[in-house]
């Protein structure tokens, strides 16, 4: 007797696939307690073609874009200067709350300051005035605070952070206004000393136990600030990349460190990158392009500009490294605009090409600070040194929806939204879990389907709420 093998269709055994599957959301919404609280599980049950008038988010596992290489924030001297004022029990409470993987948010990745940026309590550098040769270079600056701060976050994240470092100014006597602060370039004969300093840097940190993943060439060189800065046109950067940066690193044994350019907002990106990257012997060196969300902010962002960079160059990296929230003022810090600003600018940031993303500092105190040039700004985690009261702001929330469930290695899918309310972004696990964020920026309540191939779990949108749907 002959045996019958039947053969089902490609899109029966997905359709019978998915509809096995399940939606676990977690959930953080404005008027509620719910602040990244699992919310039992959905089930996935033939749906067929929705209609228009059936809200849907579209999963479409079957398409992957970039891989992320983490989701953390900034280690400033402000951060670690707080950090030290406060108990042992809030330090260990901080700690676990950004970057235990389990109970927390599970920051993967950081960033730290070469010399003194604004968010220090004074202004340093790690040389003497005229000393070429670096033979004074000395990390005795932030050995008090900064280091022992970041070996805490380092032990804090299970013995592994991303971490990448950036400098905001070279020393006074480098640059051509002869000051630290108030912008300034880079006098040309200095260069290889300048891209000597960043070796030096790094080799300092590792001898500290204190691996560093990458660098960016210098914080904002488009801008003259109060504070420290140091200005490069994109043809200036180009030009210390290939003479001296790249060779220099390659030449000392860093060659495996991940170089970014740019490292300024997305309204400039596109024509930074095309500049730098049209140059051929700037271009080995560079790994990605780094940019800041202060163009507007409070408003429309170019995020389009982002896109543009990874599809023009799509062998190179895009990575947000810095944003934060400002004015500052300890009375709003529980308007519960400040965490859609940061949902809005990470979903659209990781839909047009974004690898990874970071916050600027990760605490501050009850001033926004220390700075030492009142620039005063939020962190996601506030610490009032007066009262002793550690406030984690909603944007600490709206972050960890990324950062606690997209891991390193995760993978972006499609996923498409039939309302422009429903702000979303998907990505694929290296476990196999999907994670779909969807944002409602509506005041309404929003009932709607997640689609994958034909097959539904019926959700709701809570006003002014994001949410992460674990999906297995």
């Amino acid at each position: 007797m002959k045996k019958i093998v039947l053969l089902l269709p490609a899109f029966f055994c997905l359709t019978f696939l998915h509809s096995q599957k399940k939606a676990y959301p977690f959930i953080t919404a404005d008027s509620t307690d719910l602040r990244l609280s699992p919310s039992g599980s959905l089930n996935f049950t033939a749906f067929g073609q929705p209609l228009e008038t059936q809200p849907c988010i579209f999963i479409d596992t079957m398409k992957t874009f970039q891989t992320v290489v983490g989701i953390g924030g900034a280690l400033t001297d402000a951060a670690a200067e707080t950090f030290a004022k406060m108990s042992a029990a809030d330090q260990q409470k901080l700690l676990d709350a950004y970057y235990n993987k389990e109970t927390g948010i599970g920051y993967s990745l950081g960033r730290t300051h070469i010399n003194s940026c604004d968010f220090s309590s004074h202004m340093y550098t790690y040389v003497a005035d005229n000393d070429t040769a670096l033979k004074t270079f000395n990390l005795k600056p932030e050995m008090e605070f900064r280091i022992p701060f970041i070996k805490k976050v380092i032990a804090a994240a299970g013995g592994k952070l991303t971490l990448f470092v950036s400098p905001w100014s070279p020393p006074a006597w480098m640059k051509t206004n002869n000051d630290v602060l108030h912008g300034g370039k880079l006098k040309p004969e200095f260069g290889q000393s300048w891209a000597n300093y960043y070796v030096k840097y790094i080799k300092a940190y590792e001898a500290l136990s204190i691996p560093v993943w990458g660098l960016t060439v210098q914080n904002e060189p488009m801008a003259t600030q109060t504070w420290e800065s140091c200005v490069y046109s994109a043809e200036d950067e180009a030009a210390f990349i290939k003479k001296y940066l790249g060779p220099t690193l390659v030449n000392s044994g860093l060659g495996n460190k991940k170089l970014m350019a740019w490292d300024h907002n997305r309204d400039l990106v596109y024509q930074q990158a095309s500049t730098i990257l049209s140059d051929k012997a700037a271009t080995k060196y560079v790994w990605g392009i780094a940019f800041h969300w202060y163009e507007n902010w409070t408003g429309d962002h170019m995020f389009d500009n982002v896109r543009k960079v990874k599809e023009a160059f799509p062998a190179t990296n895009v990575m947000l490294t810095e944003a934060c929230l400002y004015p500052y003022s300890w009375d709003q810090r529980a308007d519960w605009k400040w965490g859609e600003v940061y949902g809005k600018n990470m979903i659209n940031d990781f839909n047009n090409g974004a690898v990874g993303w970071t916050d600027w500092n990760v605490l501050l105190d009850e001033t926004g600070g220390p700075n030492h040039v009142s620039n005063f700004c939020f962190a996601p985690v506030l610490y009032n040194t007066q009262t002793h009261q550690l406030f984690f702001m909603n944007s600490f929330y709206y972050i960890g929806h990324f950062s606690k469930f997209v891991k390193p290695g995760a993978k972006r899918i499609i996923t498409s939204s039939s309302r422009a309310q429903l702000l979303t972004t998907g990505f694929k696990n290296t476990d196999g879990k999907y994670a779909v964020i969807v944002m409602n920026t509506s005041s309404e309540k929003i009932g709607f389907h997640l689609w994958i191939q034909g097959n539904a779990a019926a959700a709701t949108a809570l006003p002014h709420s994001i949410a992460t749907y674990i999906i297995q």
